[in-house]
């Protein structure tokens, strides 16, 4: 792991605890959904919470090197899968 801890986020060991933790917010955005919340309000509200939450943790600097990585992997369609809604 790296000295900012966020490199660490891709260690194939936490690759269990990592799926298990998209599950929970799987559910929580779908009971979002079904209560009324539109998906980008709840899919915005997700992002600033984890953001906080990694800022909480290894501090604006680390976080910001991490989030500089974000718009290449975007590109390269890490984030992308079929609609579910």
């Amino acid at each position: 792991m790296s000295e900012d801890g966020l490199s660490g986020f891709d260690d194939a060991s936490a690759a269990d605890e990592r799926r298990a933790a998209l599950g929970f917010v799987t559910e929580a955005f779908a009971e979002a959904i079904l209560a009324g919340v539109e998906g980008p309000c709840f899919a915005h509200a997700a992002l600033f919470t984890a953001f906080q939450e990694l800022v909480c943790l290894y501090g604006e600097e680390a976080v910001a090197r991490f989030a500089e990585g974000l718009p290449q992997r975007l590109r390269l369609g890490e984030f992308s899968v079929a609609s579910r809604h």
